[in-house]
């Protein structure tokens, strides 16, 4: 198959800190994937990027700049995971759609932060993952499921196993957020998602086996099902 994973932010932050044992966890999972799938990799700013942002708003700056601080630190995040993987990886993150397309013939593990104000990394993610026909997108976050409202704000939020693409539209639609909000995907990668037809799966990246178990159809986390049934 070929794969996007997506990697938030927040899941490479222990305490504060890069979490660089999780990295490497992470890394181990990667390398056991890529013997039999294509992989490439799309990693947020978190919450680090949203310190920025929050400093940024309150000295009045504009969305763009906010964007741009957010974008920054998504590619420094995704420079660590280069590091990690070695010469297993692409050596830096493209900045555009024509270095990604460049960097997709190297046959190397592609792996990208942000790249224009005004779009999340899920765009991104959801970008590339049309380019390369990919088969899945796998968004690693911090929270077990997709649910029907924001669990760590609503205690009566339910989860959510699986969810047509139509009905995950109109659910994210209720909270479409600014520069560093896009607390659970925006509406700009979920119709990349449902032109395209890719297969999109949300888990929890607290354990790295959850990985391999959606790229192994197992039940685990939330699956958006295309119009097709995918």
């Amino acid at each position: 198959m070929k794969l996007v994973l997506k990697f938030g932010g927040s899941v490479l932050l222990r305490d504060g800190e890069i979490d660089t044992k999780m990295i490497k966890r992470y890394v181990l999972i990667i390398d056991q994937i890529s013997q039999k799938h294509k992989i490439n990799i799309i990693v947020g700013g978190g919450n680090l990027a949203r310190k920025y942002i929050k400093a940024l708003e309150n000295l009045g700056a504009p969305e763009s700049f906010k964007d741009l601080a957010g974008i920054e630190i998504s590619r420094i995040n995704a420079q660590i995971f280069i590091t990690a993987l070695k010469d297993r990886a692409y050596p830096v993150p493209p900045k555009s759609f024509d270095e990604v397309i460049m960097a997709l013939s190297s046959g190397k593990i592609v792996v990208c932060g942000g790249m224009f104000p005004g779009q999340s990394t899920n765009a991104v993610a959801s970008f590339i993952a049309e380019e390369m026909k990919a088969d899945q997108l796998i968004n690693i976050t911090d929270v077990d499921y997709v649910y029907t409202d924001d669990p760590k704000l609503n205690p009566d939020a339910e989860p959510i196993e699986e969810i047509k693409i139509d009905d995950f539209i109109k659910l994210i639609m209720k909270n479409p957020g600014g520069a560093g909000t896009y607390k659970l995907f925006d509406i700009t990668a979920a119709q990349i998602i449902k032109r395209s037809r890719i297969l999109l799966k949300f888990v929890s990246g607290r354990d790295p086996e959850n990985i391999l178990k959606a790229v192994n159809n197992e039940r685990v986390g939330t699956v958006v099902m295309s119009e097709i049934g995918r």
